[in-house]
């Protein structure tokens, strides 16, 4: 008798228990309009009158639209400041609902007019801006590189997945504990040493031509990488004489040159292999670490992230990797 309670009560438990569990509210996905290419995501919303607006979306990046996307688009400019300290901005238009993006909450939704130069990545890439940290900044979004799309969770709420491949993100704080800058910083394993890299989905080669040769895979000059400061390239290039390398493969910035690591290690997952591109040292100790709760030794970049379905938790300062 005694058994057979026990085992109605450990029934109805499981019963209840999946009526719970399905009764849990799941993230509501909003896919966005993209356009994915060399590894890298573009999102580009419809305005109300038909034009295309073509963002690049970069963690690593700040909120800019360029000077003549603004004049082709007829969006009010307000200005701060006279003369040659005069700053413009633009608040995010109006999108037609089935293409459109959420604009930033951060930078008090304000974008940056600003002229090709200061756009990071291929300023010659057709595109009107970027959506860096700021836009992706206290939201909850999926990266799916496999499937080429981005989802947005209005309503928060990580998706689902395996906890053994969740992993922190930091974020960089004031002297009060509040989160000072939305540049995203997590490790990863090579060849055996944990490194802190930025998380940077806009991180950008362009391939010179005897580069794109020798790379030889049939893909676009500018293209995904992820960054290494150059005393750990020159470390791993003295240790393993035989990780490929292409010397002055980066025709926009001193033809540096990029190594192929054969496994990296993120959330759990070991993937590869990984183009990084060398930079000099200070552009990560010094400048990219000072808007990083820890020094950083690098970037990941989409030449990682491909691997990838990736989540990020912005409010909540986590990520969840998985592959698909």
């Amino acid at each position: 008798m005694r058994i057979r309670i026990a085992a109605g009560l450990l029934f109805m438990a499981f019963v209840m228990s999946g009526l719970f569990a399905a009764d849990a509210p799941k993230p509501a996905a909003v896919p966005l309009p993209v356009h994915y290419e060399g590894d890298r995501f573009w999102v580009e919303p419809v305005m109300p009158k038909g034009q295309t607006v073509k963002f690049l979306t970069d963690t690593d990046g700040g909120l800019i639209i360029l000077e003549e996307s603004v004049k082709r688009l007829e969006v009010p400019i307000k200005s701060v400041g006279e003369g040659a300290g005069r700053i413009d901005f633009i608040l995010m238009p109006e999108f037609k609902p089935e293409a459109s993006v959420p604009p930033p909450l951060g930078n008090d939704g304000n974008i940056l007019v600003s002229l090709p130069v200061s756009r990071p990545g291929d300023p010659t890439e057709p595109a009107d801006g970027v959506l860096g940290q700021a836009w992706f900044s206290g939201r909850v979004w999926t990266l799916d590189y496999p499937a080429k799309r981005i989802l947005w969770y209005p309503k928060g709420g990580m998706p689902a997945g395996d906890p053994a491949h969740r992993v922190p993100l930091g974020f960089k704080k004031d002297e009060n504990g509040k989160r000072a800058a939305d540049f995203a910083r997590l490790t990863v394993t090579i060849d055996g040493e944990p490194l802190d890299l930025v998380l940077d989905t806009g991180a950008t080669i362009k391939l010179n031509d005897e580069a794109l040769k020798a790379l030889g895979d049939k893909g676009p000059a500018s293209r995904a990488t992820s960054f290494i400061g150059q005393s750990h390239f020159d470390a791993w290039h003295q240790k393993h004489p035989t990780w490929r390398v292409i010397d002055k493969a980066d025709s926009m910035q001193e033809d540096e040159p990029m190594i192929e690591v054969p496994a990296v290690t993120v959330a759990g997952h070991t993937v590869g292999p990984v183009w990084f591109t060398r930079r000099p040292d200070p552009n990560y100790h010094q400048f990219a670490s000072f808007w990083t709760d820890k020094r950083v030794e690098g970037a990941l970049g989409g030449s990682a992230l491909k691997y990838f379905r990736v989540s990020l938790d912005y409010p909540n300062a986590v990520a969840v990797f998985e592959r698909r």
